[in-house]
């Protein structure tokens, strides 16, 4: 296990494996030392090669019986398929049935998932002020219903009439919100609990961590309380070949150098696929079959101020490398 202060969990990809094969790899990864799941919440997956899309919600209440680290949404979006109070609803039930293991991660919202419900998919800085009154709302809830009242909310995207969660945990659920933007994230830092980003250039991520922290600050919390999570995705393979062929069949996504919340179907992402060349991963995503390549990764995170990651291999190969990095590679990563 990685030394104290440092969790490291397995980014269990709903869009590459039925749900019963990512619950049985989770009581795996737990056994050879991995802290908990992060479990993606889409409807369809990135492209058609994936295969699957299980419901997010089933998976985490199966994962809470099988295994017995952290478990939370990696992202869900409050703001378009669900109303901001059938997910305070969801989590609060999650939370009450596992305490203190379930945490709530929130995202702006991609249209590969979100657009199912049609309409106007909006720019993306009204998605992001969508998120943040939900946000306001899913807070809410979890106040009033421990104070034992009803809440309602009017607002610019939501209305909330008279109601409460009565089945509620002790405690409620941290809020996490996922980003990559510093304006997002300095937001994050005055509402929510921590923020979740995924790997990119360290300076950009130091950037995040300044924002966050200031917003932190400004809301009168101390931001060094407050837990920064990462999902890394990596592809590791016994041979560099079969590492690379993962990463170009499986997770092409990885190497479109473009944003990606505007697109709709997986097809449409099968069709950009085929321009991903082996190139574009370079400084994106780490494939290499050393496992010490991909722990020197890591830890340069972790250096960074990362106190929780969360590690997605894009290939099939699960088993196998669950096996390999609990041994090589989650003891050696330290704070």
């Amino acid at each position: 296990m990685p030394s104290t202060g440092l969790t490291v969990g397995l980014a269990a990809a709903l869009e590459q494996f039925p749900p019963n094969e990512i619950v049985a790899l989770a009581a795996q990864a737990e056994e050879h030392g991995f802290s908990g799941v992060m479990a993606a919440d889409h409807v369809q997956p990135w492209v058609p090669a994936q295969g699957e899309a299980a419901f997010v919600w089933n998976v985490l209440a199966a994962l809470g019986e099988r295994t017995s680290g952290d478990i939370g949404p990696g992202v869900t979006c409050p703001s378009m398929r669900w109303h901001p109070a059938m997910v305070a609803q969801a989590s609060a039930t999650l939370a009450a049935m596992y305490p203190g293991r379930h945490w709530l991660g929130l995202g702006s919202g991609e249209a590969l998932n979100e657009h199912v419900v049609a309409g106007y998919w909006p720019e993306a800085p009204e998605r992001i002020n969508r998120m943040f009154e939900a946000i306001e709302i899913i807070q809410k809830l979890f106040t009033g219903s421990l104070a034992g009242k009803d809440v309602k909310h009017r607002g610019e995207f939501f209305h909330l009439e008279s109601m409460r969660l009565w089945t509620m945990p002790e405690v409620p659920p941290e809020i996490l919100v996922a980003t990559a933007g510093p304006v997002t994230a300095k937001r994050a830092g005055r509402t929510v609990d921590g923020l979740i980003t995924v790997g990119a250039p360290l300076e950009k991520i130091g950037g995040l961590f300044e924002k966050f922290e200031a917003g932190a600050r400004e809301a009168g919390k101390d931001p060094s309380t407050m837990p920064r999570v990462l999902q890394l995705h990596l592809s590791w393979a016994p041979t560099y070949e079969e590492a690379l062929d993962n990463a170009v069949t499986q997770w092409p996504n990885g190497g479109m150098k473009f944003p990606k919340g505007d697109i709709r179907s997986p097809f449409d992402f099968a069709a950009m696929a085929k321009l991903v060349r082996p190139e574009d991963f370079e400084g994106r995503m780490v494939i290499s079959e050393d496992p010490d390549v991909h722990r020197a990764e890591i830890q340069r995170y972790v250096d960074l101020g990362f106190d929780r990651v969360y590690l997605h291999n894009v290939g099939r190969n699960q088993a196998e490398w669950v096996e390999v990095f609990g041994r090589d590679v989650l003891p050696k990563l330290h704070r």
